[in-house]
């Protein structure tokens, strides 16, 4: 027990005061847990394992977690941020890192509030057309996918090598080290079982379904390793 509560650097003392401990705190929350969570489910829980997909369709399962937990993680950052202003050391690689995850979530809440309209069957505009961007799978749209989730994988890699930084400029104790490695171990171990199964299905037929009157369909999902569950409807 001794040696899980001592430092990994024994040679160094784990001595942070209250602004820093706290801003590792929701940083850990934020970036160590709650990121790669809603990534998680965002990439294989568009289908609920008990969904009768396709006959029922577009679950809001996954779209909640991953805006809400998006959200707290926004709120974490902005308050973690607002700690150690002005009295951090920006310069340092765990700093320099920290800001430029700062930039790519910038690009990420921009681009999400400008991802554009939705439409489709069940988002009629007023005139009863199903146009929409993601409907339509716009140039715009196809855009804002590839961004996102290039973006996303990203702030996701970046976050894991700025908490590790982190962890050791704190010279934290081993038992945290251990706790977080657990944890995305096992996300990690999960995205592989999920991604063998197949669960990392394309939001378009997840939303409207197989069918090829929707225009979606007709183009390759995006994404790597995004599979469409059935590629016709049976009698089109």
């Amino acid at each position: 027990m001794d040696w899980w509560l001592s430092s990994i650097d024994p040679s160094r003392a784990h001595m942070v005061d209250f602004a820093i401990s706290w801003h590792a705190r929701m940083m850990v929350i934020a970036w160590g847990v709650l990121a790669p969570l809603t990534v998680f489910s965002a990439r294989y829980f568009k289908v609920l394992p008990w969904q009768d997909w396709p006959r029922e369709l577009d679950s809001q399962a996954w779209w909640k977690a991953h805006w809400m937990g998006n959200g707290f993680v926004v709120l974490c950052t902005v308050f973690g941020l607002g700690l150690i202003l002005g009295s951090a050391d920006g310069g340092s690689l765990h700093g320099q890192l920290g800001y430029a995850m700062l930039v790519l979530l910038f690009v990420q809440v921009t681009l999400g509030v400008f991802r554009g309209t939705k439409g489709g069957p069940t988002a009629l505009s007023p005139d009863g057309s199903p146009r929409g961007d993601h409907y339509d799978m716009t140039p715009w749209r196809i855009m804002f996918e590839w961004v996102h989730k290039l973006t996303g994988y990203a702030l996701l890699a970046l976050g894991i090598w700025v908490i590790l930084l982190g962890l050791w400029l704190a010279n934290a104790p081993r038992w945290m080290w251990l706790l977080l490695g657990l944890f995305w171990a096992g996300l990690a171990l999960g995205a592989l079982a999920l991604q063998r199964r197949g669960w990392a299905i394309d939001t378009y037929q997840a939303i409207w379904g197989p069918s090829e009157k929707h225009p979606g369909n007709q183009r390759k999902p995006i994404g790597l390793g995004i599979r469409r569950p059935v590629e016709r409807e049976p009698g089109e």
